[in-house]
């Protein structure tokens, strides 16, 4: 199969009536930040029964990719390409480079614009956080990028009760509604597009973007209630509680060892503040409640509309779990003006409620990636392994399966693009489109295989690249390492200097994707930003 991988040419066929007919829905569903095991079905504790549901009449993987960070991920899932080439190469500040402009490029379609003139309807709720948030990046909002109808927040992040730069179709609009919570309010319009759409003749196609359950830690009291003293048995009891049922779901493979703890954090016997500590992950834990809750009622708007079983849904997070502490200095767009806040993580400021402003810390993000080290900002497996669960009973004909294939973002464009009999464009509004790099999950979806590809990654200097079983990464300024994934995918065993010609390969695959794709060195570009 070919980069450019133009598939699903059902397009512009004779039968193209009956063909869009049997198409099914696609609904994209992405976590905020949050970790590979913090789902039951991946391990967790956390009551998730909607998304368990889900996994146990589709596809669970247990190798799939992100890009460690939020604006990258989301430029790569929208346009099947890396970050860079789609001109994210960092966050969503100008660098003043191509690949770094930190606003989605013009030489790349998002799925909507691809799937649009399939016949599809393109919605989108959620966050967006591929331009900068201010009114001269306008041109960039959903309903100039393909997308029919969008309710969201164009900023990354903020509060739960009163997000920031909240936005319908094109106006900016503010969450006056007594009660509002984000997250609710993103699952209520998904739930409802859900259901109008599914009665229209086309189908549709639904991005849902949550920003749970990245900080702060905003949840309701009676999902936080829930959780209130299931984590007073602390982190190390938790990574082991979630490795051995891990193990036993299939989703690590017993040969590989739980790494370390971080080396920052103490052990739970050690650690002063308990009840704090505790009460961060329960907050936490409530965020993705009640999410989940909220994907109990967009299923629910598909069975009552019957179309349920005829929807691709896919479900996965945009990063690893996030280990940034924040200091009580947070400010910017994503702080609501005007409003008293009890900012950053003190243990003297219990979270969960509107005027505080934390997050969970090193300690339980390390729990939340259970069995991998490190975290969201680095392409360890800890920043990169997502969750990924694909639920289309019409196609998928080995329900309740786990695979260990292993996907990327970039292959998520292609997916959509096949199962809808679009086209991948060479042009665009005038305007010459990269070729696609990904490649339909189709196959595995349908129980059979698909060429392994090598996959790259670059965040702030941090890089890797898979090939196969083997897997050369850097965090850096550090040297590269390399581990066999099928023998050790916690990465616990360097075998750079054992396998020098193998290192010495994939760098220099690494080096050629990098200069195609337009990396720069992270030296050069932290500079730019006076960064040092």
């Amino acid at each position: 199969m070919t980069r450019r991988n133009f598939v699903g040419a059902l397009a512009g066929a004779p039968t193209v009536l009956a063909a869009r007919q049997k198409r099914p829905n696609i609904i994209l569903i992405m976590a905020d930040d949050m970790g590979f095991s913090d789902l039951g079905c991946y391990g967790s504790e956390i009551r998730t029964p909607n998304l368990d549901r889900l996994a146990s009449r589709g596809v669970r993987f247990t190798q799939f990719y992100s890009t460690a960070r939020c604006c990258p991920t989301r430029a790569s899932l929208l346009t099947g390409l890396y970050p860079h080439q789609a001109g994210v190469g960092h966050m969503t500040e100008d660098y003043g480079v191509a690949s770094y402009r930190g606003d989605l490029s013009k030489n790349v379609v998002t799925i909507a614009e691809a799937l649009k003139p399939a016949g599809y309807h393109t919605l989108m709720c959620g966050k967006w956080h591929v331009t900068p948030p201010d009114e001269e990046h306008r041109y960039n909002w959903p309903l100039e990028r393909g997308f029919e109808r969008y309710y969201g927040t164009i900023v990354g992040a903020g509060s739960f009760f009163e997000p920031t730069w909240l936005v319908r179709d094109r106006t900016r609009i503010q969450a006056d509604k007594p009660g509002y919570y984000y997250t609710d309010a993103l699952s209520d319009q998904a739930a409802e597009w859900a259901g109008e759409y599914s009665r229209k003749q086309d189908p549709f196609f639904l991005y849902l973007a949550y920003t749970a359950p990245h900080w702060p830690l905003h949840a309701l009291p009676e999902d936080i209630e829930r959780y209130k003293d299931r984590y007073r048995g602390g982190w190390d009891a938790l990574r082991a509680e979630r490795h051995k049922k891990q193990i036993g779901l299939g989703i690590v493979d017993r040969r590989w060892p739980l790494t370390p703890r971080d080396s920052r954090v103490p052990a739970w016997e050690q650690e002063k503040d308990k009840d704090w500590q505790a009460r961060r992950m329960a907050v936490y834990a409530a965020q993705i409640d009640r999410l989940d809750q909220g994907i109990g009622r967009i299923v629910r708007s598909l069975e009552a509309a019957k179309a349920l079983d005829n929807t691709l849904i896919m479900f996965l997070a945009d990063n690893g779990g996030c280990a940034e502490e924040l200091r009580d200095t947070v400010k910017g767009p994503y702080v609501p003006e005007g409003r008293p806040l009890r900012r950053g993580n003190d243990p003297s400021i219990m979270p969960g409620p509107a005027d505080t402003y934390a997050s969970y810390g090193i300690g339980w993000a390390n729990a939340s990636n259970t069995p991998f080290r490190l975290y969201k900002h680095w392409v360890h497996e800890g920043g990169i392994s997502s969750p990924f669960i694909a639920h289309w009973p019409d196609a998928i004909r080995k329900q309740n399966s786990v695979t260990n294939q292993y996907g990327h973002l970039v292959d998520l464009m292609a997916t959509c693009v096949d199962v809808g009999g679009a086209r991948y464009p060479d042009s665009y509004n005038g305007n010459k489109i990269t070729p696609l790099e990904g490649n339909s999950l189709r196959p595995i979806l349908e129980g059979g295989t698909r060429p392994v590809p090598d996959r790259f990654w670059e965040h702030e200097g941090n890089r890797a690249v898979r090939e196969g079983k083997w897997k050369l990464v850097s965090r850096f300024p550090d040297a590269w390492e390399l581990y066999d994934l099928e023998a050790d995918r916690t990465e616990m065993n360097n075998l750079a200097s054992k396998n020098p010609d193998i290192a010495a390969r994939l760098r220099g695959k690494w080096e050629t994707w990098a200069k195609r794709a337009g990396v720069q060195p992270w030296e050069e570009m932290s500079k730019r930003q006076g960064r040092t």
